[in-house]
């Protein structure tokens, strides 16, 4: 099964809405935001949803300051 990441990131191309919500291998943002936090509460109920998911949470630079995971790791390592 594969996880599905979803990325909070810096909306570039709207000023009303300057944060997206995008699955990662997606080309459109799956949502705009006028502020990260509504963006970050719309990633993680994205990601609850998936049997496996993610959350990638970038600053305004682009780096990722935050990881999320949900679900059942299918991995046999802790970490």
């Amino acid at each position: 099964m594969k996880r599905k990441v979803y990325f909070v990131s810096p909306n570039s191309g709207n000023d009303e809405k300057d944060w997206k919500v995008k699955l990662q291998g997606n080309q459109k943002a799956s949502a705009l935001f006028k502020n990260k936090e509504e963006a970050v509460d719309r990633a993680v109920e994205l990601a609850k949803k998936a049997a496996l998911g993610q959350v990638r949470i970038q600053n305004r630079k682009g780096i990722i300051q935050t990881e999320y995971t949900y679900g059942n790791d299918p991995r046999k390592i802790k970490g």
